[in-house]
């Protein structure tokens, strides 16, 4: 719908500017046509030949630099083009009717009218300018004539309403992309187009904007000039432009207006260091028109234009055209022809090449003789001729004095673009634009370009940009009662973390950014407002820049630019913390896990359960009473845990068990005293709150910091609006957290690593860091600022000064982070799974070593007892017998044992065997009975007695002695 409402709009507006046009051409035919017809002919008639005579016309401004050289120019082309051996025998001739309209649209409008009816032209040359094109093109499309004008732009109407007119001139467009391309080459992020509000930019600057954009190159605004504008105009626009960052400007206006341009910017000091002044084609032809005014003003500035080769045919057409044009014109300082003027040379061949190849285009009648319109305009009707004249000029390609002359999409094909400087009274080229190549010195390879003289003699390129003349920056600083390490005042002058920041900054850049602070605050210190209008007041343009503790939000971003970070970024949750472990009766229980008091109990039990096995039957201390054999176990045992065991062991796999054991219990005691001694001596502190679910669950409070984006992204968490509590201090933070007013503080990190640094032990922070990216300045979008100081950020956080500052704003302390991520401290059995391993594995085969070295030296009892009893039975009882007889007791001899007097003693017991046989070995003696008959001294054989006496009897007694 709103389409269609345009496109009506649209039709409407090109309905009522034909009739403007068809009013207008009414009525200057019916007052008659004007103009002097100045006619020139194309060579000498040839006897004996019939020529055909094609007729042309040329509108053009004779009161004009332009229009008097490229008249100029198309005279000298006919004298070339009908001289030239290979067209000598062409059997058509081109006759120029020249019309001197002057500046005005009607007139060019009523000489063109006049052409048709009267001279029958089958073509036009002209017009000079964009207001008569307008007119002549609606001619063209009306008569099928073709208008070819090498200096005026397409009129606005596109290539399909106007078919007839050419630009015999190269597109704007591809201009466009060539200064584009110069402004990306030097990284100039900004331009400022200044132009003549005429119709010669109606297409050119929209097509110009295009290209910046497509380049990623801001254009902040446009100034427009209107051709008669006075000293007063010129003034207030020079004005506007000084007041803006971007210091450079693509220029495009007519001669007598650019001039008075450049004399005044220049008296405003705007041709000075700093500045770039890019003249587009159609303003670079000033410096051979106008000469030394234009080159006293225009110092430094840059040129874009068509590059022409400079052959030998350029070269001698050019001191031909210039004697011919300073005889015509004694006294002037033009000494040779404009693009334009070669344009205009070339045309008139293009012309006459089409019109020998188009064959019978004599000039026919454009008008109808039979026709009732009430004008000459209604009475005008298709020329065949002419249509076919146009068919064949599209087609034409040569080489010109210009360059190649193609028409594409009715231009012609542009090329090359040379780039001029404006050094002294001279235009040095330093460089070309090619659509393949871009920006370089070189036509045919990709080489840098010369140096350029910038305006004010600079050698250095500009940046881009510069501070508005006679400006400071206006800067807003939040007002911060609460948090005075990043913002406080003193005697109304801002201080603090990021004040200095911001001024270091500024010192490492190699200019001066003349700034005055402004408070966003009342008289009592209290601020005027939340941080995002503070923001927002640079987007109105009430500030320049905020210079503050803001953080870089999504939100803000829209409105303003950011800097980079100058603090650590992210968002946690600040919770109290309280000792997990309680000092209690059994706090020596704590080290090891019920577990591993199990199992560590078990390994003493199992340890001495096998020495016990392994000496019961060799070692007397291991003998005795049941009660006092379980006493034994258990003492030996347990005594290893203090290494304080006094029972002598005899046996080697005893020995072996034993010192992997009392190895084993070396680590578990020395890892227990570790483990004990943190417990009693270190804290372990743990955060009440570990998550916001928690809180959320539990319905506590929650706090934040004033005039901040938190409330916004607490309630995006899924927390009642009502349990959010603001504060603005850190003193503020330790009471509702002490008091249990809140149960966290949720806050961005440098405002709480400022509040741990006051309140280190009793609060940590928690959970997961929500990403935000700190602090930075804002400026305007689009600022040059932001880029620079960003950079400059860069180099200052990672020098020793930022160091300073922030140690100046945490303090010198750092508080260790106290999180849930801490275990307790308790020995588990899986730290001693691997030893208790070892020592278990080695205890059995111990044991089994043993069991089987013992069957194995009593095999012959296993076999005289099969014989008397059942195998199982038999089998246990000499188990049994062998294991409580046991053997030979492989330790010394005790010569210092008291004789047993009391040999009647008989101590029953279950584990007794009546009769037992005691034989008693004296040093010296074999374990093998000796032969029957053969006695030995001291010693006797088979003495029957009553049972051993138990091995606590016998310690008992020994004590006595």
């Amino acid at each position: 719908m709103e389409a269609s409402v345009v496109a009506a709009g649209a039709g409407a507006f090109v309905m009522l500017k034909r009739f403007v046009v068809v009013v207008g051409l009414l009525l200057i035919c019916a007052s008659g046509a004007g103009g002097v017809d100045v006619v020139v002919d194309g060579g000498a008639a040839v006897a004996g030949a019939v020529r055909r005579r094609v007729d042309v016309g040329v509108i053009l401004d004779r009161s004009t630099w332009l229009g008097n050289i490229s008249w100029a120019c198309m005279e000298l082309a006919m004298e070339d083009f009908y001289a030239d051996v290979e067209h000598s025998n062409f059997s058509s001739r081109l006759r120029l009717h020249l019309r001197d309209t002057g500046p005005d649209a009607v007139a060019a409008a009523s000489a063109g009218v006049d052409l048709l009816k009267n001279v029958r032209v089958q073509a036009i040359i002209g017009p000079q300018t964009s207001t008569q094109a307008k007119f002549l093109a609606e001619l063209g499309n009306k008569s099928s004539v073709p208008v070819i004008s090498f200096s005026a732009n397409r009129p606005s109407r596109s290539c399909s309403q106007t078919p007839y007119f050419f630009r015999a001139a190269w597109n704007d467009s591809s201009q466009a992309e060539a200064i584009a391309s110069l402004v990306q080459r030097f990284n100039w992020r900004e331009v400022i187009p200044v132009f003549e509000s005429d119709d010669s930019n109606a297409r050119f600057i929209p097509d110009l904007v295009d290209a910046l954009r497509r380049a990623e190159i801001r254009v902040p605004s446009r100034c427009r000039i209107p051709p008669s504008a006075g000293t007063d105009a010129i003034k207030r626009a020079i004005s506007s432009l000084k007041e803006n960052w971007t210091s450079v400007f693509v220029v495009r206006m007519s001669y007598q207006l650019a001039l008075k341009f450049f004399r005044h910017a220049k008296n405003a000091g705007m041709m000075n260091q700093g500045f770039v002044w890019i003249a587009a084609y159609g303003l670079t032809d000033i410096f051979d028109i106008v000469g030394s005014p234009a080159f006293d003003v225009m110092q430094g500035v840059i040129g874009i234009k068509p590059y022409v080769q400079d052959s030998k045919k350029v070269q001698n057409f050019r001191q031909r055209w210039r004697h011919k044009y300073q005889s015509e014109n004694p006294g002037t300082s033009l000494s040779e022809p404009t693009t334009s003027g070669l344009y205009a040379y070339d045309t008139v061949w293009a012309l006459a090449l089409a019109a020998e190849k188009a064959g019978d285009v004599s000039s026919d009648s454009p008008l109808s003789e039979e026709s009732n319109g009430p004008t000459d305009f209604g009475r005008i009707k298709t020329s065949p001729a002419a249509a076919n004249l146009w068919s064949t000029l599209l087609k034409i390609d040569f080489t010109g004095i210009s360059g190649e002359f193609h028409i594409q999409d009715m231009n012609l094909l542009s090329m090359t673009y040379e780039i001029v400087n404006i050094v002294g009274k001279e235009q040095r080229t330093v460089g070309f634009w090619t659509p393949r190549f871009n920006i370089s010195k070189s036509l045919n390879t990709t080489v840098d370009i010369d140096a350029i003289v910038w305006p004010g003699g600079d050698a250095t390129t500009p940046r881009g940009w510069l501070f508005p003349m006679n400006k400071a920056l206006k800067i807003g600083v939040p007002a911060k009662p609460g948090f005075s390490g990043f913002i406080r005042y003193e005697k109304d002058t801002p201080k603090g973390f990021c004040i200095d920041v911001f001024e270091e900054v500024t010192k490492l850049l190699p200019y001066k950014i003349p700034h005055k602070y402004q408070v966003f605050g009342n008289e009592k210190g209290e601020s005027n407002g939340t941080y995002d209008e503070l923001v927002y007041r640079v987007y109105s343009k009430e500030f320049d820049a905020v210079v503050g503790d803001i953080t870089i939000l999504a939100n803000r971003s829209l409105y303003v630019d950011f800097t980079l970070p100058f603090t650590e970024s992210g968002v946690r949750m600040l919770v109290p913390v309280h000792d997990q472990r309680h000092k209690t009766a059994w706090t020596f229980l704590q080290p090891l896990t019920a577990s591993l008091w199990l199992g560590t109990g078990a390994f003493f039990v199992f340890t001495g359960c096998v020495v016990w096995l392994i000496e019961h039957r060799t070692n007397e201390e291991f003998r005795g009473p049941p009660v006092s054999q379980i006493g034994t176990i258990f003492y030996f045992s347990f005594s290893t845990l203090v290494f304080a065991h006094r029972q002598r062991i005899v046996n080697n796999l005893s020995r072996i068990a034993i010192v992997i054991w009392v190895f084993v219990v070396l680590i578990l005691q020395q890892s227990y005293t570790a483990s004990l001694s943190s417990i009693l001596t270190v804290e372990q502190l743990q955060p009440t709150v570990t998550s916001l679910d928690d809180v959320i669950r539990r319905g506590g409070n929650v706090g934040y910091l004033n005039d901040s984006f938190m409330p916004n992204f607490l309630m995006r968490l899924k927390i009642d609006e009502s349990k959010l509590i603001a504060f603005d201090s850190p003193d503020e933070y330790n009471e509702a957290l002490s008091t249990g007013r809140v149960a966290v503080i949720v806050d961005e990190i440098p405002y709480l690593k400022v509040f741990l640094s006051k309140f280190c032990h009793n609060y940590t922070m928690v959970g997961p860091t929500y990403k935000f990216d700190g602090f930075g300045f804002a400026f305007p979008q689009g600022s040059p600022l932001t880029s620079e100081i960003s950079r400059g950020i860069l180099n200052f956080t990672s020098s020793n000064k930022m160091a300073q500052l922030e140690k100046q704003l945490y303090g010198d302390t750092t508080c260790p982070d106290k999180d849930d991520s801490q275990n307790s401290s308790s020995i588990t059995l899986h730290s001693f799974l691997g030893l208790f391993i070892i020592t278990g594995v080695s205890t059995s085969l111990a044991l089994i070593l043993h069991v089987v070295i013992t069957l194995y030296n009593h095999q012959h009892d296993f076999r005289s007892g099969n014989s008397s009893q059942s195998s199982w039975c038999g089998w246990l009882a000499i188990v049994s017998k062998m294991f409580h007889e046991g053997d030979k007791p492989n330790g010394p001899p005790q010569n210092d044992e008291p004789a047993m007097t009391n040999a009647n003693l008989t101590i029953d017991s279950q584990w007794s065997t009546p009769n037992h046989n005691t034989e008693i070995f004296y040093s010296g003696s074999d374990t093998e009975s000796l032969p029957e008959g053969e006695g030995t001294p001291g010693r006797e054989v088979s003495v029957q007695g009553p049972d051993p006496l138990s091995f606590s009897y016998m310690h008992s007694e020994r004590d006595n002695h």
